[in-house]
């Protein structure tokens, strides 16, 4: 059961929790931001960077309830032990214990009165959070429920009524799909167990081991749909088992009696039962010992009281004056939201289970998990190499561990699983960033050999990206956010090698580097996706499609941190760049293209709600306009962060959009981290002193700071003039004080001359762009006009022009080039003061004379497969709908008519068909053949009825044939069915199916 809550009463219940919160930055966390709208983070309690974080379950499943729990629910599942902060995806939520009263019920409701089960309502507005924990009154049953948490164990106290049964249900089923599960009933006090699960991560283990302040009266276990009553152990795929206590008064029940007397009428006090739950990912005894550790001989209170002085602790490292209490409160729960992860991810006697899922041990570092590379790279470690450099550290080791056991630096890594989620290898980045600022203590050749083997791997389009200089959208899905990806983490690579003075992979990573500038479109401006060398076309820069990751052209026309100096030039210069970025704030918010709820918060097309723009807003410097840097981050920071549960516009990703917050906030941002420079923006608070270790901190004081005075004036450091909006990272960690005075309007002077500026660029030999097709047909009827171009002024083309089958003749291009048959066309380039290109090879064909195709129904913008022609051309898919060669038809079926030119004797007609159910792409549900002599009257010539299951398994690839035996005809029509809806037990149940096709091939009979 949902209700929606009103604005005022949330606000109501994050005034109250945060007015219970202790002194200090703790008051100014409020746990529940995030909770609601799309943030997808938990109010649940941990400590800094803590394995476990026992909190409430509000929803099993969708896209709302990653973290197990949104803020406008009012039904409770559980407390479960592990939650995701902000993610995208869903997973965890291991281990839940619930507690009830009355008769156990082992299954899990629905969340409606008629599918009732152990779940619980409760009123969103009598929780209560602060760092490191969580409260709450269930309303059936009357329980008081609170949870805390120490690294590896979490800590329960529930308030029972005075009378009644009173129950712990344990869960094992809970969200995600269980592998194998067991619990063992091992004492009266003391129960044990383990689960498998797969979701997000396809094999993850947890194993538990739970104490009890009360002990075990009686208890029992579903399992496999199966009740046993009093069974001392269970092991299967299925477990949730219920505990009967006989809790205890409270303290100083007793005392309160006595001073009622024994005449009193006053109701029986409340009974209590803490419980203690260790977890490890290595095993029970990882479990027992974690718990011992931690939790001997320590009530609820105390190890409440110690999390909250970790966290005040953790939090303190960065003091800020000054601003509004809405300000403060932003600010500390972002600092918060950007210490909830990555996760300790070892047991106290330092075992941990690696990216090969078998138990290992470290002895000179801790281990972690949960990086979410492609959003934290950004802002999330590069803070966390100012405040938390000696946990930077053990990142970098636990990468190279990871790299070690599952060959290859992770990229999104969850609970020892390599997701593969999101695209890039930043962990390189983090690396490179870490080495760059001066942080030692790991093996930095092994390192940069780890950078350099994952980014040589031949996945996900790297071997064409290092081949070609992109990735072409032919070959790969989202190419163009890939190879501008990966030419920034290359970039990465190429300045770790050149600082330990490796020249090899230095040049040659710094080549690699500048592959982002073939995929720069001279013309619009904007970087697009290459179909067989050319631009995909049609092209609307505010599309979302498959050539992009979560983002449009409009937001990623804008990644090329390494090189702005680069892109800049690209551009035009300075005026044409700022233009295109006023240009971007400007543009309608309307995005067209498929769904993706990613893309939120809006400022014409920059999107602060995901990652890819985190960074633009400090562009206008580089071009010498740091106000418009100024006003427009402080617009960011006033309109897109407020201190209520639906206060993040978009997901908050594992720290990275509160890290965004923290940096701006205190005045400064790593818009390439990989080097040492940060970019002076408009700091939110008067003052803000940033602990840098070894008792050094660092200042920013801003005079006449002020909702309108964003403007900086003027700069010093430690009292020295500062001309310009840039800090150096050793400027930083040596300690002193940044000192600007703010003011209402714009100071152009400041930081507007080249020295003054911000700047990246490319260390090492430039590169020729690779020449594009400018103009002429992929797959052309007579002849098509072939013109080439190239991104860079005065370069030459040489070309040779070949036909496809047969060796190519050398041409020197001095005109556009006339096609008559199917041919390559290869060329390279060359610009005065640069390298010459890597060759450009595309292929032109040429369909049989005479030969048409008509289709009466509309495919999808999103999926052209190059346009009218696709159907005929001879170009095959692959079993990944997102390279370009699919043509795809959204709720509609397929009828395509051929013009054979002339009658024909055929002997088979067929059509090639793609089947991703999880991309809600499924085969047609039948394939019907007509054919006619005159295109006029059709008779059918056969039928294919789809026989391929519907309910999952990997993207395949099907020929619909069917035999004609010399059918005399000159028009072939095909018409293919859409199945209509995604069937029943889909995520999208219901929505509008689609078809994807290739090619129609027909076989004339041999005479």
């Amino acid at each position: 059961m949902k209700r929606t809550i009103a604005a005022a009463a949330i606000i109501a219940c994050c005034v109250n929790c945060a007015a219970r919160h202790p002194a200090g930055a703790l008051r100014d966390v409020d746990p529940f931001v995030g909770t609601g709208g799309h943030g997808h983070t938990f109010p649940g309690a941990t400590v800094p960077f803590g394995m476990v974080q026992p909190g409430p379950d509000t929803r099993l499943s969708g896209w709302d309830g990653c973290s197990a729990y949104h803020f406008s629910d009012d039904v409770l599942y559980g407390f479960s032990h592990t939650h995701l902060s902000g993610t995208g995806c869903s997973d965890y939520g291991d281990i839940l214990f619930m507690p009830t009263v009355g008769e156990p019920v082992l299954v899990q409701g629905d969340g409606t009165p008629a599918g009732r089960g152990y779940e619980s309502r409760f009123d969103p507005g009598a929780q209560e959070a602060s760092p490191g924990y969580y409260r709450v009154r269930l309303d059936d049953g009357g329980i008081t429920a609170e949870v805390t948490a120490t690294p590896r164990c979490g800590i329960h106290r529930y308030r029972y009524p005075p009378d009644g049964r009173a129950n712990v249900i344990v869960d094992l089923a809970h969200r995600d799909e269980t592998i194998e599960a067991a619990i063992e009933f091992v004492s009266d006090t003391e129960i044990a167990g383990y689960r498998r699960s797969k979701a997000w991560a396809v094999d993850q283990r947890v194993f538990f081991v739970a104490r009890f302040s009360s002990p075990i009266v009686s208890h029992g276990v579903l399992l496999d749909g199966a009740r046993w009553d009093e069974a001392l152990e269970a092991r299967g795929r299925e477990i949730a088992a219920y505990l009967t206590f006989d809790p205890v008064p409270g303290p100083g029940a007793e005392r309160k009696r006595a001073e009622r007397g024994a005449a009193s009428t006053a109701a029986a006090p409340a009974r209590y039962l803490q419980v203690a739950v260790g977890l490890s990912a290595v095993s029970v005894e990882g479990a027992r010992r974690n718990l011992e550790s931690e939790t001997a001989g320590r009530d609820f209170d105390s190890i409440r009281s110690a999390a909250a002085a970790t966290w005040e602790s953790a939090l303190s490292k960065i003091e800020v004056e000054g601003g509004t209490p809405a300000d403060r409160r932003n600010f500390y729960t972002a600092l918060y939201h950007a210490m909830l992860a990555p996760n300790l991810y070892m047991d106290v006697d330092r075992r941990y289970r690696g990216r090969d899922l078998a138990v290992h041990e470290a002895t000179d570092f801790d281990y972690y998990t949960v990086f979410s590379l492609w959003d934290t790279f950004r802002a999330a470690h590069p803070l966390f190499t100012i405040i938390e450099p000696e946990r930077t550290v053990d990142f970098i080791h636990t990468f190279l561990a990871q790299h070690e056991q599952g060959g290859a630096l992770p990229v999104w890594e969850l609970s020892a699983n390599e997701t593969d989620c999101m695209i890039g290898y930043h962990a390189v980045s983090v690396i490179a960033d870490a080495w760059a600022k001066g942080i030692r203590g790991f093996d930095e050749n092994a390192a940069l050999d780890a950078m350099i083997s994952t980014a040589e791997r031949d996945w996900r389009g790297i071997r064409a990206y290092v081949e070609r200089g992109y990735v072409p959208a032919e070959v790969e899905g989202e190419s163009v956010s890939k190879t501008l990806e990966y030419a920034y983490d290359d970039w990465c690579i190429s300045r770790m090698a050149a600082s330990l003075g490796r020249e090899e992979p230095a040049r040659r990573f710094a080549c690699r580097a500048q592959s982002w500038a073939n995929l720069f479109d001279p013309r619009s401006r904007f970087m697009r996706a290459r179909v067989e060398g050319a631009w995909r076309a049609p092209f609307d820069p505010s599309e979302v499609n498959v050539d992009y990751t979560e983002a449009n052209a409009w937001q990623y026309s804008f990644f090329v941190p390494h090189d702005v100096t680069g892109l800049i030039g690209m551009m035009g210069g300075d005026d044409a760049f700022a233009a295109k970025l006023d240009s971007l704030f400007a543009a309608s918010s309307a995005i067209s293209g498929r769904d993706q709820p990613d893309i939120t918060g809006l400022i014409g097309q920059y999107a602060h709600g995901n990652e890819p723009s985190h960074h633009i807003a400090y562009l206008h410097a580089f071009a010498g306009r740091p106000w418009r840097t100024q006003e427009i981050v402080r617009r960011i920071m006033r309109e897109l962060y407020r201190p209520l549960p639906d206060g993040l516009c978009g997901n908050e990703d594992c720290g990275q959009m509160s890290a965004w917050f923290v940096l701006s906030a205190i005045g400064f941002y790593p818009v390439a981290p990989g080097g040492d420079l940060y970019v002076i923006g408009s700091p939110l608070f008067d003052q803000a002193s940033v602990d840098v270790g070894g008792g050094r901190r660092f200042v920013v004081r801003a005079e006449n700071n002020g909702p309108e005075n964003v403007y900086v004036q003027s700069a010093t450091l430690d009292g020295e003039p500062r001309t310009g909006p840039v800090l150096r990272h050793g400027e930083i960690a040596s300690g002193g004080e940044l000192f600007l005075v703010m003011g209402p309007e714009p100071n152009r002077e400041w930081g507007s001359a080249p020295p003054d500026r911000p700047r990246t660029a490319i260390d090492g030999p430039l590169v020729t762009p690779v020449p594009f097709v400018d103009a002429g047909e992929r797959v052309f009827v007579d002849s098509t006009t072939v013109v080439l171009g190239v991104a860079a002024p005065g370069a030459a083309i040489r070309c040779e022009i070949g036909d496809l089958d047969a060796g190519p003749e050398s041409l020197l291009l001095e005109k556009p080039i006339l096609l008559r048959e199917s041919s390559v066309v290869s060329a390279v380039a060359r610009a005065p003061g640069r390298e010459e290109s890597l060759p450009l090879r595309a292929s032109f064909r040429r369909i049989p004379a005479g030969r048409s195709i008509t289709v009466a129904t509309a495919f999808s913008s999103l999926y052209t497969a190059g346009g009218s022609l696709a159907l005929i051309d001879g170009l095959r898919g692959a079993r990944d709908f997102r390279t370009g060669q699919w043509q795809g038809y959204h709720g509609v079926g397929i009828d395509a008519t051929v013009d054979l030119g002339s009658v024909r004797r055929l002997a088979a007609v067929s059509m090639g068909f793609l089947q991703d159910v999880g991309a809600w792409i499924f085969f047609p549900a039948r394939v019907i053949v007509l054919v006619s002599l005159d295109g006029a009257t059709f008779v059918p010539a056969g039928e294919i009825v789809n026989d391929a299951p519907t309910n999952g398994g990997e993207p395949t690839t099907r020929e619909f044939r069917i035999d004609l035996e010399k059918t005399a005809a000159r028009y072939v029509r095909l018409v293919a069915d859409n199945i209509g809806s995604c069937p029943a037990g889909h995520p999208g149940a219901g929505r509008e199916a689609w078809i994807f096709a290739d090619e129609i091939t027909i076989e004339e009979a041999e005479n």
